[in-house]
């Protein structure tokens, strides 16, 4: 779909995205599911950034990810009929043992289309909470057909990695946690930006919770395209592959949180992949804590100075721990 009817779609889901009241439900509905992840600061990494920076750690998510708040809001809220005919998705990784793992726990069948290049880790992972793994070419194309294929032939529901209400309010309840337990006000939140989902969620519940918090999205600058399209107004496409570290992040976005971004979104900035691994590096020799690569963006940014946070206090979500320890970017 391209211009008049886009511009026209993404102008109705500005304002059709998942409400204050739809977070809060799924907060509940999550709660016996997940886990209420720690913030960790440092004093180091505060000195050298000038900032207050509370880390949310969403690596020590159940998975290892932020993705089991948008899974299991997703799943749980299935009608038990729908639920029965299983779940279905395509997804590289972290989304992929979300919905593996929120499947399993509601006992209904899951399938899972994951490209031929997926990571060996993230496959393992999703095939041992027992989800049945189909692979395909790593194309969006053949991922949405073969998941399209599965919908028809098994009744199963399609839950995506991103492009969702019930999975942007899942997500959204990572913010929640994050304003409830900084006890104090932020000044900025900011978070990885993939497709979106994460992005979207927490740009909504700051909008209403704390009007006052800049919401700054961060991706890496080879795969610029929410900077692009913030930039433009224009919802720009991801052209595959792409070369970056942060290999979660190379999904482009939807219609659907595209609105959001534009909606409540303050900025969103790009980052060097040097500046990528420098980050992740400080986090594991620092901080002590296990990130992936995407998840070290948002503290690259705020390393390579692509926005100013200077006596600020900021929030910034750790979104994933999950990574090949054979493939270590400063051990190659």
């Amino acid at each position: 779909m391209t211009g008049p009817a886009l511009r026209s779609m993404v102008a109705a889901l500005m304002n059709s995205s998942p409400s204050l009241a739809d977070i809060r439900i799924a907060h509940a509905r999550i709660a016996p599911h997940v886990h209420r992840t720690p913030i960790l600061t440092s004093r180091l990494v505060d000195r050298e950034t000038g900032a207050q920076l509370l880390f949310k750690c969403e690596n020590l998510q159940r998975t290892g990810a932020f993705k089991a708040r948008g899974a299991f809001n997703a799943v749980m809220g299935l009608s038990d009929n729908l639920a029965s005919k299983g779940v279905v998705t395509h997804s590289s990784g972290n989304h992929a043992a979300a919905l593996a793992l929120a499947a399993a726990t509601r006992g209904i069948p899951a399938y899972v289309v994951m490209p031929t290049t997926a990571p060996a880790v993230k496959k393992s992972a999703v095939l041992g909470y027992g989800a049945e793994v189909v692979e395909c070419e790593p194309t969006l194309v053949a991922r949405e057909t073969a998941a399209r294929a599965i919908v028809a032939r098994m009744g199963a529901t399609l839950i995506p990695p991103f492009d969702s209400d019930e999975v942007i309010a899942g997500q959204a309840t990572c913010a929640i946690e994050l304003l409830e337990d900084a006890e104090r006000e932020l000044d900025a939140v900011s978070c990885p930006v993939g497709g979106g989902g994460l992005l979207a969620g927490t740009a909504i519940a700051c909008s209403v919770l704390s009007p006052r918090t800049q919401v700054i999205g961060a991706e890496p600058a080879a795969a610029g395209d929410a900077a692009a399209g913030f930039r433009t107004g224009m919802l720009q496409p991801q052209v595959l592959p792409v070369a970056t570290i942060a290999d979660g992040l190379t999904t482009a976005m939807s219609a659907r949180t595209f609105a959001i971004m534009r909606k409540d979104v303050h900025d969103v900035v790009t980052v060097s992949e040097e500046a990528i691994v420098r980050a992740m590096r400080l986090l594991w020799s620092r901080m002590k804590i296990v990130v992936e690569a995407s998840s070290a963006v948002p503290l690259a940014a705020v390393l390579e100075g692509a926005w100013d946070v200077r006596g600020k206090t900021v929030g910034i979500i750790l979104t994933g721990g999950n990574v090949d320890l054979d493939r270590l970017p400063w051990s190659r």
